[in-house]
């Protein structure tokens, strides 16, 4: 086990990632972590994460000076290299050239986490403050032509510090750096996979839940479908799915979902029709961040009334991602920015009747669904594309009513018909329809109409925290455009979002 302390980096995920990448398990937790807790996570290593501040600053963030005292290997990257140094009596100045971007590593000592590597690599680096005096006991290890101490080891100690980013893509020999420190310095054994987390999460949610029953919101998307199965290894009969028809769907997934897993895989499913309890609520609203409130507070209105219903249910599952937590608010309280809430982890009121359990809140969707897999669901499942939380409202810009809701899915039904016709569904992350609040002027069998406007978004990612729109054939967007015009009532343009996450997000709100 490998513990990360959080110390607000865009990359701090991306270092979670290859760390189980590398079939280690992880953990993140803040840096005002108490130090009785470190001990008793017993972590074989510990990961110092980057961070925009500058030590200097007042109020940047800081870890309690005694992990160093605990003789468990520790790496420091960027921010986190430079409060080791900082803490343990060397000195970090404001650099004379800072540095961005890439940069060439020269390594000086090829063992320690620079075993097996050439003398010189690629590198990324995004820091303004460099090591201008280093602690006793430890020696410069790789150099940049800007950056003197790209790299530093106290080997006796088993401290270690990289002023660049080994996480990223743009240091190719990242992952090798990483592989070292958890292998050859921490003593890690490769032996976390999606089998040993269905085997200790299945236990710790029996621990949990003990004879109590528990209520998931299940959608149909492969989030809630693995956390159903999931439970339902786990606890079997004390689970019961309730499927919300919130009027905020795709056409026909009710029916959809409630056979699957009432045939298949003989989970309990209890249906509501709560179209009304949505849409009234939402009369008006434009807002996306009061839209994604108005329906997670219904969405819990609406369980909590049929958890009442289930004898000795006090728990409610949801299929929260690591993501999810990342964008609706800063990591552990850190300097990032409020992104956007979800309607898993941003809706919920402070006061709820039931306890919350979220069985895949530090997974990734590309972990997802390899525990999908691994808990037998097929690929129509696994591979469905994201769906979110508040459904089409949020695809709708501004007013959400019954008419716009009828012209988006229509339009959506055929975006996704014709990228699986053309053998795209797999390639993509996402694709969808969404409807703007504008009007346009066209002209229809020679007259003038003013009618509506349709997006269509697709995008490649690997993980959601970044994604690049998909180059589709001309072809495949031609077809898709003339049958939306032709075919939806009320919508007289087709237009094709050409933006990446960053700067632009997937979802439009």
């Amino acid at each position: 086990m490998i513990l990360i302390i959080d110390f607000g980096s865009q990359y701090n995920q991306l270092i979670a990632r290859r760390v189980r990448e590398l079939s280690v398990y992880c953990q993140i937790e803040p840096p005002d972590i108490d130090i009785s807790k470190v001990k008793s996570l017993a972590p074989q290593g510990i990961i110092l994460s980057g961070g925009p501040a500058s030590i200097y600053e007042k109020n940047s963030p800081t870890v309690d000076n005694q992990i160093f005292n605990l003789h468990i290997p520790i790496l420091g990257i960027c921010y986190g290299m430079q409060h080791m140094i900082h803490t343990l009596g060397g000195t970090v100045e404001s650099a004379r050239k800072r540095e961005y971007g890439l940069a060439e590593l020269k390594i000086l000592d090829p063992t320690g986490v620079f075993y097996g590597l050439k003398n010189v690599t690629p590198c990324w680096m995004s820091h303004g403050d460099s090591a201008s005096r280093l602690p006793a006991g430890f020696k410069i290890t790789a150099s940049t032509e800007n950056t003197v101490a790209a790299a530093v080891e106290n080997p006796e100690e088993k401290l270690y510090g990289l002023q660049f980013h080994p996480e990223v893509a743009h240091t190719p020999r990242g992952k090798k750096m990483l592989s070292n420190f958890l292998s050859r310095i921490c003593g890690c054994k490769k032996t976390w996979t999606m089998k040993s987390f269905i085997g200790k999460e299945t236990e710790d949610i029996r621990k949990e839940v003990t004879d109590k029953r528990v209520v998931l919101g299940l959608s149909g998307g492969v989030d809630s479908s693995v956390t159903a199965v999931l439970l339902s290894r786990a606890i079997g009969k004390q689970l019961t799915c309730i499927f919300v028809d919130n009027g905020l769907l795709i056409t026909d997934e009710g029916r959809r979902v409630r056979g699957l897993f009432k045939g298949q895989f003989k989970i309990k499913v209890r249906h509501v029709n709560a179209r009304k309890r949505f849409l009234e609520p939402l009369k008006g609203i434009a807002d996306p961040e009061r839209k994604r409130k108005i329906i997670g507070k219904t969405f819990i209105q609406v369980f909590e009334e049929e958890a009442l219903k289930i004898k000795g249910a006090d728990f409610l599952a949801q299929g929260t991602l690591y993501p999810d937590l990342i964008e609706s608010r800063s990591s552990f309280g850190g300097p990032s920015a409020v992104i956007k809430s979800h309607h898993n982890v941003g809706g919920l009121p402070k006061k709820m009747r039931l306890k919350l359990i979220e069985p895949l809140k530090h997974l990734f969707k590309d972990e997802v669904r390899l525990l999908g897999k691994e808990l037998g669901l097929s690929d129509d499942i696994i591979y469905r594309h994201p769906f979110p939380g508040p459904g089409l409202a949020v695809r709708i810009i501004g007013e959400v009513t019954a008419r716009r809701l009828s012209i988006l899915r229509q339009a959506d039904d055929i975006v996704l018909e014709e990228i699986k016709k053309s053998n795209h569904y797999r390639k993509l992350w996402q694709a969808f329809a969404i409807l703007l609040p504008l009007k346009s002027v066209g002209i229809m069998g020679d007259q003038r109409t003013y009618e509506h406007i349709v997006v269509i978004r697709a995008v490649n990612s690997l993980d959601a925290m970044t994604a690049d729109w998909a180059r589709l054939p001309h072809s495949l967007l031609v077809r898709i455009s003339n049958r939306i015009i032709n075919e939806v009532r009320g919508v007289n343009r087709v237009t094709y979002d050409i933006s990446s996450k960053p700067p632009s997000t997937i979802e439009w709100e």
